[in-house]
């Protein structure tokens, strides 16, 4: 099984995004028995809370839901549970390798790195636009997929 923990600041709107468009891609594909995907915090501010209003309400626009998802902090532990730790931008990656003690294993990864363009995906926690972070959220999916695939011979 391929283990895919997604990674943002608060985990109730670019991570859990995430979480959720990977696993439609997967199910889609017939590949939901080969992977396990979540999504956690960095920090411990939005712990237990629900996914975002407007993730939920951009997610629900493409028949993608959310039920149950509540905010959760990544543990040091993540990181023997996991094959890929993917944060959504450079601070995200600082903070993960704090908790994590560190990627010996080369397991933590950008999301929008995958693509081959790099860059950050915008908070739309700051920016409100949840448009353009869900289509880099797509994007980087997408590629991370299309990645894993590849790479796993799945």
């Amino acid at each position: 099984m391929i283990k895919i923990l997604f990674i943002c600041h608060g985990n109730i709107c670019r991570s859990p995004m995430a979480e959720f468009i990977m696993k439609d891609m997967v199910e889609k594909a017939g590949l939901s028995a080969r992977f396990h995907i979540a999504s956690a915090a960095t920090s411990s501010e939005e712990a237990g809370n629900p996914v975002h209003r407007g993730t939920r309400e951009k997610l629900a626009q493409v028949g993608i839901s959310v039920a149950g998802k509540r905010a959760v902090q990544l543990k040091k532990s993540d990181y023997s549970r996991y094959d890929y730790l993917i944060g959504m931008d450079d601070s995200n990656i600082r903070l993960m390798l704090r908790t994590l003690g560190g990627d010996p294993d080369h397991k933590v990864h950008k999301l929008l790195d995958f693509t081959g363009h790099g860059g950050n995906v915008a908070d739309p926690w700051y920016t409100g636009d949840f448009d353009a972070t869900y289509r880099d959220v797509l994007a980087g999916c997408k590629a991370v997929l299309d990645n894993i695939l590849k790479k796993e011979n799945v």
